[in-house]
């Protein structure tokens, strides 16, 4: 019964994508409603791995491409049909078939405090979220942290930080590159950077990473060094130094450019603002501070060419660079607890852009007990998110993060 229902899923359409002007999770497809209502029930068939279809009456090699077609999210599901089921999703051949075809499905990538090595990816068209494997290299002792992380090339990178082992009581800066291969699910170590860094720019242009500043042990001012890295050929190369060292760095990737705001030790209480143009090999000292100084990490996401950011009271607004403004869109709705008796501002969430939309992951707020007059965080695990060229902005639920996440250490989103 279980195999007539799949089949009947795969000759429906698949999950459409939100529509270009407004965005929603789409509902799972009544056929894999069907399937998913009869696998509650189902223990799975007691094969013994002979040579039986994965589909009868389908070839492998189309019954594979119809299995690749199913978003990722699904996957746990689809494995728990049969075992030839489970045993074709995690063949080498299935990741083949995806890689080939560059089915690799929009992913969202978050890493919370509370998991410091432990990343969870949601997957938008089915509205699910699910854990990765642990990054190799690292225990439940220890954490990753000041690190930057991206997607290219249909790759998700997370570069350099600070290692601590809890276990061992030490911490170190690491050069490290991990690679997460959404075909194979799995990871894998990349190519070192020249240099050990935390907390420096980094941004994707023309599906290479550069990479520039942040500090080291080694470096009393910070880093004035750049590199930049290759995802085809898994090699770094040095760039042009930047004009002087930069700590604290935050980059966008506009206008095919390397924008990278960071401060120096010698003015730490100003931001200081540089342009790499990789046509030229040259670095540029913005002297008139646009909107782009006053931007953050953690609050900051691009979709196509717009730059949008989060400011600290809540307001989402759309940067121009050009005409040196902002542009306010609306508000970020406040978290309403059921023991607290006004609205709460959250921080340390994920803000990030996947496909048309913005979403808001995870975070936390402070709240203040009457009872003993005294303060405690209360972690979130909510994700939100909207459309931002619909007016007004209108917020809509996902579904939560399997952990109440606290403070959000990384996030980075994927689009086949």
């Amino acid at each position: 019964m279980i195999l007539g229902l799949i089949g009947t899923a795969f000759s429906s359409p698949p999950p459409t994508r939100p529509p270009e002007r407004g965005c929603s999770c789409p509902p799972t497809p009544p056929a894999l409603r069907r399937i998913e209502a009869a696998s509650m029930d189902y223990e799975g068939d007691d094969d013994d791995g002979t040579c039986e279809a994965i589909i009868p009456g389908l070839p492998d090699d189309l019954a594979l491409r119809c299995l690749a077609k199913i978003s990722h999210g699904y996957h746990g599901l689809l494995q728990c049909v049969s075992k030839k089921w489970k045993r074709a999703i995690k063949s080498v051949d299935y990741a083949h078939v995806k890689a080939r075809e560059g089915w690799c499905g929009d992913w969202l990538f978050v890493l919370g405090a509370d998991s410091p090595t432990l990343w969870h990816a949601y997957d938008p068209d089915a509205d699910r979220w699910h854990p990765l494997p642990r990054m190799p290299g690292f225990t439940d002792d220890d954490e990753l942290c000041r690190f930057s992380c991206v997607s290219v090339g249909n790759k998700f990178l997370v570069i350099g930080g600070c290692h601590i082992s809890h276990s061992e009581k030490r911490c170190w800066e690491t050069r490290s590159l991990m690679v997460f291969d959404p075909f194979m699910k799995q990871w894998k170590g990349g190519a070192y950077m020249q240099t050990a860094r935390t907390d420096f720019a980094c941004a994707v242009i023309s599906d290479k990473v550069y990479v520039a500043g942040g500090s080291n042990s080694s470096s009393s001012e910070g880093l004035a060094t750049a590199e930049v890295y290759d995802p085809d050929a898994d090699k770094w190369e040095d760039l042009p130094s930047m004009p002087f060292p930069l700590i604290e760095c935050f980059s966008i990737s506009h206008g095919g450019q390397f924008h990278v705001v960071g401060k120096r030790i010698s003015n730490f209480q100003h931001d200081t603002y540089v342009i790499f143009n990789p046509s030229e090999q040259k670095w540029h000292v913005m002297e008139d501070l646009p909107p782009v100084c006053k931007l953050t990490r953690d609050t900051t996401t691009i979709i196509e060419s717009d730059i949008y950011s989060m400011l600290p009271d809540g307001t989402v607004t759309m940067v121009m660079p050009d005409q040196k403004g902002w542009h306010a869109l609306g508000v970020y709705p406040a978290v309403v607890l059921p023991d607290h008796d006004r609205p709460l501002s959250p921080f340390g969430f994920g803000f990030i852009a996947l496909g048309s939309c913005i979403y808001v992951v995870g975070g936390m707020v402070l709240k203040y007990n009457t009872s003993n007059h005294t303060y405690a965080f209360v972690k979130l695990d909510a994700t939100k998110f909207c459309d931002p060229r619909t007016s007004p902005l209108e917020w809509k639920d996902a579904k939560p993060m399997p952990v109440q996440a606290c403070r959000i250490l990384g996030c980075a989103s994927m689009e086949e």
